[in-house]
């Protein structure tokens, strides 16, 4: 073991001085370390040349910016869409066992649809709300919506309560597929905004086009005055 350690302390050592060796610092004071050998060479230094080229190199690595590290790689956003789909079948699997009222799985049904469509499209990784909504439905709404129902249907036989099991699953897979439609909803909106933007940017770039701001068509004659009608 002792000599495992001492293996790794060695690895350490040797990753940390090869960083120094790549390190801004490093790379700063040798660059004014080299201007000091040149300065030598020259006569200008005399024999005082071995300090001056000592002082030179501890002043760039003094100067150098300090390193910095990069940004933070996350996982990519079609891993994560990927990983909802898997997790999605998952789900499936879990709830095609289950004895569910009628209304209940005639909505699970609709929001299998919705998660199947927006999981599937490519746009919807490009939206970082759309995923986490995704995620929370798949993973944690779902399931805990029909473990809750499941759970508490036991005990209402025991001890009915004001409000029956199935009406507040009813009312919970209601919300869920409210805002997963209104989710639909949006990542459509923003597909046409773009889709326009892109129209727009073409009128401009032909504006004597058939459809540009200037064509006749849209009331022009060419040199952006409106047409006037000859009596």
């Amino acid at each position: 073991m002792a000599t495992s350690d001492r293996s790794r302390d060695s690895g350490g050592g040797a990753r940390r001085a090869l960083g120094w060796f790549e390190s801004r610092k490093n790379l700063t004071g040798s660059a004014c370390a080299l201007a000091g050998v040149g300065l030598a060479l020259a006569g200008v230094t005399g024999p005082w040349w071995p300090a001056v080229v000592a002082a030179l190199y501890a002043a760039g690595a003094l100067l150098a910016p300090p390193e910095r590290p990069g940004p933070p790689r996350f996982t990519p956003p079609g891993e994560v869409l990927a990983a909802l789909r898997t997790d999605l079948t998952v789900l499936r699997g879990y709830l095609a066992g289950l004895e569910l009222p009628a209304a209940a799985t005639a909505r699970l049904g609709e929001l299998d649809g919705l998660l199947d469509g927006l999981t599937g499209a490519a746009e919807t990784a490009e939206d970082a709300r759309v995923l986490h909504a995704l995620g929370s439905a798949i993973r944690q709404d779902i399931p805990e919506a029909v473990d809750g129902y499941l759970r508490t249907r036991w005990w209402s036989r025991l001890a009915p309560g004001t409000r029956s099991p199935e009406e507040e699953l009813r009312r919970q897979l209601d919300a869920l597929h409210a805002e997963l439609t209104g989710l639909a909803g949006s990542v459509r909106e923003d597909l046409e905004l773009r889709q326009q933007s892109h129209t727009h940017y073409l009128r401009l770039r032909h504006p004597d086009g058939p459809d540009g701001p200037d064509s006749p068509e849209n009331g022009r004659d060419g040199t952006g005055d409106p047409r006037r009608r000859l009596s």
